[in-house]
């Protein structure tokens, strides 16, 4: 179902509540002014199968851009509010979007990108005014709250950084169905509620930025089937235990970071909160270390829910507590989709045998949004509807999934995906540099930190003012939470006879100096 449907049985109930300000909105104030944007673009020439872009912290009014889009047969690209100016203007230029929403709190932003947009004549700004931007509460007050008798299923095209170059659009094709009737593909019965026995009772909390494809699709599951959505403005460890005694969180999602975060609470304030309401702790977006999870399943009980899945949406697999204790270190069988295991040529493995993790679709279900090659390459060569995120692992004899790499070398920091070559690409440019390699190492809470290895440019000493200036213009180029904690300087890199660079010689010596060290 949509707000639309919940706004008619329980108009005064809650579709979301923000953690911190207490600031809620109802299902028939959702409904509203999600029908009153949806208008908007409407009678501003947008149609089926057109695109919009939404940058803004956690916010309600989140929601109403979501809402107003999934009921227009338009596609959502929600963009990173920490991304350069660059990276940001580059995501609204892609996807084409001819609306950009943005919230006055990311108007920083918003001014630096708005003279490199190419075409996006229809900009609204929440919140605050905005230079550039017409006031949102203001556009949508000026039309109709009646809704629109054509009212198409939309969805989102979120991008993905890629390993080389831009990051790419995941598009999926528009459901052939209006808003208000039933998913043919799961017989009208929600996935949040077949998956996790989710019901219109249910209050979910979500500690996570809303522009990630996880907190967003969740999110807007829940409200879908008429629950309540709690959501932090940003993570904090107890002001999280806390949101799930005062609301009585029923279900939540987490990345490994924030349990670490928790874990590494003194004892009488993790243990001064009653979360005992809680009834699934979902996670995801990062490996979880072994003795993390074993000790969240210690304190709250085998209440966890692990899932390993993609903004692709091609597969995915799920493991509870109780398989997890019984295989250790598992992201579970398969949930959607079958699992293969294959070589670098294709070719099937044993069992036991590591290599590429595909999941097997009826049809290939997405692609990457105009770069057929990426999307060929995440294809098997031989069955085209089997596809993969790049991820290596290998299945065991009762058919979990164990992964053991990551996809080329992709940095996982704090459940956030950082790809190398967006650090690589940002630091050559620096005259001081002449050759560079980005990879991630470990760390205790984030999983992994950005690292970076120098070879200096002919000529260049190194110096730890030389590793200032770099991180500094690092800074300058790249979203912050991508720059390297650290840069260490190499005479000469390692690279193959080809030119490919042999990152993992490099990799490998701080992983296992961490080990050495206990780290």
């Amino acid at each position: 179902m949509y707000p639309g449907e919940h706004a008619k049985r329980t108009p005064h109930k809650a579709a979301v509540i923000m953690a911190a300000s207490g600031d809620v909105v109802t299902y028939a104030e959702l409904d509203e002014r999600s029908t009153r944007l949806a208008r908007l673009w409407r009678e501003a020439g947008l149609r089926r199968g057109d695109h919009v872009a939404l940058l803004a912290d956690n916010t309600p009014r989140y929601f109403e851009v979501y809402w107003a889009a999934i009921r227009s047969g338009l596609y959502l690209t929600a963009v990173n509010r920490y991304l350069s100016a660059d990276e940001a203007s580059y995501i609204v230029n892609d996807c084409g979007a001819k609306s950009l929403v943005v919230s006055a709190a990311v108007a920083p932003l918003a001014n630096e990108i708005r003279p490199l947009l190419d075409d996006c004549p229809i900009r609204l700004a929440y919140g605050g005014d905005v230079d550039g931007y017409e006031r949102y509460e203001d556009a949508i007050a000026n039309v109709s709250a009646e809704s629109l008798g054509d009212q198409p299923v939309g969805t989102t095209m979120l991008y993905s950084s890629g390993t080389t170059g831009r990051p790419k659009g995941i598009k999926r094709p528009l459901p052939e169905r209006q808003i208000d009737e039933p998913d043919p593909a799961t017989g009208g019965r929600s996935p949040l509620a077949a998956g996790y026995g989710m019901t219109p009772d249910s209050v979910y909390l979500s500690p996570a930025p809303l522009y990630h494809a996880a907190p967003l699709a969740f999110t807007a599951g829940v409200q879908a089937l008429g629950g309540t959505v709690v959501v932090m403005e940003k993570f904090d460890p107890v002001a999280c235990l806390e949101a799930i005694e005062r609301h009585k969180v029923t279900h939540a999602q987490f990345v490994p970071t924030m349990f670490v975060r928790m874990l590494k609470l003194d004892d009488e304030t993790r243990l001064r909160y009653d979360v005992s309401s809680l009834q699934v702790a979902i996670h995801a977006a990062a490996p979880c270390p072994v003795e993390v999870k074993r000790q969240m399943i210690e304190w709250w009980g085998p209440i966890l829910s692990e899932y390993y899945a993609g903004t692709e949406g091609n597969g995915s697999t799920r493991i509870s507590s109780e398989e997890w204790l019984a295989h250790p270190g598992s992201v579970g069988r398969a949930a959607a989709g079958t699992i293969h295991i294959c070589d670098d040529l294709g070719n099937e493995l044993p069992i036991g045998e590591a290599g590429t993790v595909y999941f097997e679709q009826p049809r290939m279900p997405f692609e990457y949004h105009g770069d057929p090659e990426k999307t060929r390459n995440a294809q098997h060569p031989e069955h085209p509807n089997w596809s993969t995120l790049g991820d290596i692992g290998y299945l065991d004899e009762e058919g979990y999934l164990y992964l053991t790499d990551r996809k080329a070398f992709m940095i996982i920091s704090g459940g956030v995906n950082i790809y190398p070559q967006e650090i690589e690409d940002a630091l050559i440019l620096h005259p001081k540099v002449g050759d560079v390699a980005a990879f991630g190492i470990p760390h205790d809470e984030m999983g992994e930190e950005v690292k970076a290895v120098v070879e200096p440019a002919a000529g260049v000493e190194p110096s730890p003012e030389l590793e200032r200036e770099l991180i500094e213009f690092a800074r300058s180029h790249i979203a912050h939470y991508k720059v390297p904690r650290s840069i260490d300087f190499i005479d000469e890199m390692p690279r193959l006879p080809t030119g490919k660079l042999y990152k993992r010689v490099l990799r490998d010596a701080y992983v296992q100096a961490a080990a050495a060290s206990g780290a």
